[in-house]
């Protein structure tokens, strides 16, 4: 080759190798480096289907080299052609690739010249995927069916193995998975949380700076426990983009890949751009969904305030009333229990008072958590002590519990999750009926599981998903006339969320409802 001939090659912008007939490498360009990850030092003298062809297709590329080495074109030799190459660190590398050959004094020699079009390959399923993406909030009946045809279509067209949105919730303040796609087979293990505080993880810090985050490998994102639990599962790298209309930050789109690699700015232009798309569709979904939100909490707060405000207040006038006309006629024994009728209904109203201000704090993101050093085991045991006569109930009230159970947290909000939860299965089992409320930290110490089960009326299973709705009442209490606000679930729910925590209502064999809470037993 000529020393013109040479510089020319090793200037151009294209990957140049050249292979003889066995296969032997004997030219490699700096492009070439670039493309496929090798030296040319590495390169020189190995064959070229080991160094650019998926392990796969090897035994198919000797056989081409075959043909090709005997003179015959093959399917290669003059032709543009498409495939994925392989890259000296293990992954695929999608190339363009024009095969010609020449005849030397030592015999014939063949010259490739390849480009990545990784770029362009992305562009064209990011348009399949942007056009998925249209028709999934066009067709979706609600806004979860919308988050979950968005993440599909990006996770199946674009090829990221996991790929989630995110939205902020207001009233709790804080981010909630709406939708994760993965690809099938992998699983996600401490990766797959549901609920994240602002300026916590990929998409916390989104949400949080209001700009998209490219971290080209999770496993050196020190900042992020979940980047790390994403890198052991095999995610590499990792793309935040806010959901925005204007100044307002709705969410986090956010996607993960497989391997490493540096930002690029058109996959992000991309990906902003749908994202602003998606942030549009959430805020007119949402303005409809609050419209709708504010018509029925406004009946549900009337139905409360007329059932459960009136009838205390109600019994409490009319024992007044008959305590003021009768006084002097009434034995001890009827002025002592008419002053408990009062007592018994003013407390009510004390209860109702109290979460109606709670709530208040809640929305206003007011609700206070002093965390300290705290035994749960004592605290339910309190609890219970507190709750232990039920005159006329029978119940049976059964705890297994650890002498101590520590953990950081606020012993005064895990105690009025406590009093409510036990509560409120009293207050729903039947006489005759059984409690039973465990805890325990897991074999590492770091998560405390908690449950409290009942044998009560239980919750139709197509409510189930409205029940840490505030002021939402179970069709089952309602029917049977039994007291309550519809609020303590909701605040429960919070108190447990601020501590880093969850709350479900389980699977339950027969009747009656189990709720589950995970507490983190160390500070977060």
């Amino acid at each position: 080759m000529l020393p013109e001939q040479s510089a020319v090659l090793a200037a151009a912008m294209e990957a140049y190798l050249a292979f003889d007939t066995t296969g032997r490498l004997v030219a490699w360009n700096p492009a070439a480096e670039t493309t496929f990850g090798y030296t040319q030092a590495q390169a020189y003298g190995r064959s070229v289907e080991e160094l650019i062809v998926a392990p796969g297709q090897r035994a198919a590329a000797r056989a081409e080299l075959a043909i090709l080495a005997g003179g015959r074109p093959g399917r290669s030799l003059g032709r543009r052609m498409q495939f994925c190459a392989w890259h000296a660190d293990g992954h695929e590398v999608p190339v363009e690739m024009t095969l010609t050959a020449t005849d030397g004094p030592t015999g014939r020699v063949f010259h490739a010249f390849a480009h990545d079009i990784t770029i362009a390959r992305r562009a064209g399923r990011f348009a399949a995927a942007e056009a998925a993406v249209a028709r999934g909030l066009a067709e979706a009946g609600s806004s979860t069916a919308a988050a979950a045809r968005v993440v599909e279509a990006l996770g199946v067209k674009m090829g990221w193995p996991v790929t989630e949105l995110w939205v902020v919730d207001d009233d709790r303040q804080l981010l909630t998975c709406a939708a994760r796609h993965v690809e099938p087979g992998r699983r996600l293990r401490d990766f797959a949380v549901d609920v994240l505080e602002p300026g916590v993880a990929l998409p916390g810090r989104v949400c949080a700076g209001g700009s998209p985050i490219w971290i080209p490998d999770l496993g050196t994102d020190t900042r992020s426990v979940r980047s790390r639990a994403a890198a052991r599962i095999g995610l590499r790298v990792a793309i935040g983009v806010p959901l925005t209309t204007g100044r307002q930050v709705h969410g986090a789109l956010c996607v993960y890949g497989d391997r490493v690699e540096d930002p690029e700015d058109t996959l992000l232009g991309l990906l902003s751009g749908l994202a602003a798309q998606i942030g549009q569709y959430v805020e007119r979904r949402r303005a409809e969904e609050l419209a709708i939100e504010l018509a029925r909490t406004k009946d549900e707060f009337l139905a409360m305030v007329t059932h459960e405000l009136r009838n205390p207040l109600a019994a409490i006038t009319g024992t007044a009333s008959l305590l003021d006309d009768e006084l002097d006629e009434l034995p001890p024994d009827e002025r002592r229990h008419c002053l408990q009728i009062i007592t018994r209904n003013a407390e009510r109203l004390s209860v109702m008072a109290e979460d109606l201000l709670d709530l208040a704090r809640l929305e206003s993101g007011h609700l206070a958590i002093n965390p300290a050093d705290t035994d749960l085991a004592d605290i339910i045991r309190q609890a219970l002590d507190a709750v232990a006569e039920q005159p006329g109930k029978n119940l049976t009230i059964t705890a297994r519990l650890p002498e101590h159970l520590e953990l950081y947290a606020d012993p005064s909000r895990l105690r009025q999750v406590a009093d409510n939860l036990i509560s409120n299965a009293i207050k729903y089992t039947p006489a005759g009926g059984t409690i039973t409320v465990t805890a325990a930290a897991d074999e590492t110490g770091d998560t405390i599981t908690w449950t409290v089960a009942d044998t009560g009326i239980g919750i139709p299973a197509a409510e189930r998903p409205r029940l840490f709705r505030r002021f939402y009442r179970a069709s089952t209490a309602l029917d049977q006339r039994i007291p309550g606000t519809g609020l303590g679930l909701v605040i429960a729910r919070t108190i447990v969320e601020r501590h880093h925590g969850t709350i479900t209502l389980s699977d339950h064999l027969g009747p009656g409802t189990t709720f589950t809470i995970e507490l983190p037993a160390k500070p977060q």
